[in-house]
């Protein structure tokens, strides 16, 4: 199911975004804006901690100026104003490390959002419907073991790649926006985020969080999930892999949600 999922989400990305950003890209520039304090999006404002405040020396320059670049490239700490977008980070800015008490509380953010509620719904809907597990009894009751399978896969799966692996790697779990290049240059740049990340430092490293993680959080759910779940390897590896997936179709819609957002949804 997660494949046929990202499959569709692609094809929707494929049609729709390649014409709403073809007369601007060519005026993009690879220029960096350093994003005042007061609208930096971690730390600061979102969980409530103290504005971050740059090293007195050396001092940036933080111009007040409207930047062209940066609203085209921006992103919404929701998409369509429903699905959180929080660890998404605006194009051409320059956010400060996160700490080990944020990447926990990105990781709550996103795990106890009331659209995760919703979607595990969703989810568990369509997989009762196509019986993905026979073994779960039907009706009300297997609807019920449906979904709180489904909440505890995506609240374990956001603690450990984006807070319990993070921390221990030193890795940054938020998505940087490229915004650059064509279409086709965009989509390969969202999908390799599931392969490379950042590290608090802003080098490139391997993403043992993403990678590894999945991994992890898929041997954590063979533990409540059927016995012949847990015992099939092959089962194992298909989880693992369409987790994998979903996180590379989720960069891919983060990454042009400023286009869409700008383009058919005028918003700011």
């Amino acid at each position: 199911m997660c494949k046929r999922r990202a499959i569709f989400a692609i094809l929707i990305l494929m049609l729709w975004v390649p014409g709403l950003y073809a007369q601007s890209s060519s005026d993009v520039t690879e220029s960096a804006t350093v994003m005042p304090s007061e609208e930096l999006p971690l730390p600061g404002g979102l969980f409530g901690s103290p504005a971050y405040e740059p090293a007195a020396e050396p001092a940036p320059i933080i111009s007040t100026a409207p930047n062209p670049i940066m609203e085209e490239g921006a992103q919404t700490k929701r998409i369509a104003g429903f699905v959180p977008n929080f660890q998404a980070v605006s194009a051409n800015v320059v956010v400060p490390p996160l700490t080990t008490r944020q990447k926990f509380q990105l990781a709550s953010m996103n795990s106890f959002d009331y659209s995760a509620f919703a979607f595990a719904g969703l989810q568990a809907g369509i997989e009762q419907a196509s019986n993905t597990y026979p073994e779960f009894p039907g009706g009300e009751a297997g609807f019920a073991r449906y979904y709180w399978h489904t909440l505890a896969d995506q609240t374990i799966g956001n603690y450990v790649s984006s807070a319990i692996f993070p921390s221990l790697t030193h890795e940054d779990p938020r998505y940087y926006t490229h915004y650059h290049g064509n279409f086709l240059h965009r989509t390969v740049y969202a999908f390799s985020r599931v392969v490379i990340t950042r590290t608090d430092s802003g080098n490139k490293t391997f993403n043992i969080s993403g990678i590894v993680g999945a991994g992890v959080t898929t041997e954590i759910s063979g533990l409540y999930y059927p016995r012949q779940e847990r015992d099939s390897l092959s089962g194992t590896g298909v989880r693992w892999a369409s987790q994998l997936l979903s996180d590379g179709v989720t960069n891919v819609f983060e990454e042009f949600w400023p286009d869409i957002n700008r383009k058919l949804l005028h918003e700011r």
